[in-house]
């Protein structure tokens, strides 16, 4: 009888999980099968490519330091934008966990505002900021203090690059801090720890997962990023992800832009997988 509870508890499960692993397929799968054939062929003088198989497309990603370089500012930007969330990002997060007044509501929604805009119209938003002729320059200029080249450079580019990502950290962040009961603070602080040394020695590694999630969410979001690093980089910033819709759309190199888009997954997938090694260990014990 508990066989064929367990029996139909199991079906139930899988028929519940097939629309979801469907639609996963198509939407993630399907791409990757699509493009992992076509990065080994020649490119094409009419179609976009000829069925013809050739190393010469990942030869060239990865054998030439132009697309290296430009590989390695990706995954620097990507890197360095995911630490500045999470040194911004934790400060409001623990704030918005323990706090216990009036204003907690309008603070989340002030955080969660900036996602009820799309990301084109945030970056023109910075645009009118941090023009030449912006605002921000023009008030610089009026005090004597610019202006100075604040867009079309990775300054530019990492600003937005922060304000779009920080409220999925912060977010992230929130909830793990929340599951953590304040008792454990107070009773580190009764045996004697001072406050840092209690968030440091507790709260700390206890929201490590939250830790983990926004910093996955952050770093996926920007070594895939475009329209930001276009927009606030003006093509002065280069980003594999830009790389990529060139040669597939400017140059019409299916084949090419599908071998760098290769390169980029395995290299993301490396790091991610080395990161979830690391933070597994430190996260042993908590569960």
């Amino acid at each position: 009888m508990a066989t064929g509870a367990r029996r139909k508890v199991l079906t139930t499960t899988f028929l519940l999980l097939v629309p979801s692993v469907l639609l996963i397929s198509f939407l993630l799968v399907a791409p990757y099968c699509y493009m992992v054939p076509m990065s080994f062929f020649k490119p094409g003088q009419i179609a976009g490519y000829e069925k013809v198989f050739t190393l010469a497309n990942y030869a060239k990603a990865l054998g030439d330091g132009y697309y290296l370089r430009i590989m390695g500012w990706t995954v620097l930007y990507s890197v360095a934008t995911t630490v500045a969330c999470l040194l911004l990002g934790y400060p409001v997060a623990y704030y918005l966990a323990r706090a216990r007044t009036r204003w907690k509501a309008l603070l989340t929604i002030g955080i969660l505002s900036p996602l009820l805009v799309g990301v084109v119209i945030r970056c023109y938003g910075w645009m009118v900021l941090l023009a030449d002729s912006g605002l921000i320059n023009s008030v610089l200029t009026r005090v004597g203090a610019g202006p100075y080249h604040l867009m079309y450079n990775p300054f530019g580019v990492m600003l937005g690059l922060v304000h779009i990502n920080l409220p999925f950290v912060i977010l992230s962040l929130t909830g793990s801090i929340q599951t953590i009961d304040p008792a454990f603070e107070q009773a580190a602080r009764s045996l004697g720890a001072s406050p840092p040394l209690a968030f440091w020695r507790v709260t700390l590694p206890m929201s490590l997962p939250g830790v983990y999630s926004g910093s996955l969410l952050v770093f996926l979001q920007v070594v895939s990023a475009y329209a930001i690093p276009v927009l606030l980089g003006g093509f002065q910033v280069m980003m594999t992800p830009i790389l990529v819709v060139q040669q597939v759309m400017d140059i019409f190199n299916w084949p090419f832009g599908s071998a760098l888009a290769m390169v980029l997954f395995a290299v993301s997938g490396l790091l991610i997988f080395l990161y979830t090694r690391v933070m597994n260990r430190l996260m042993r014990g908590l569960a």
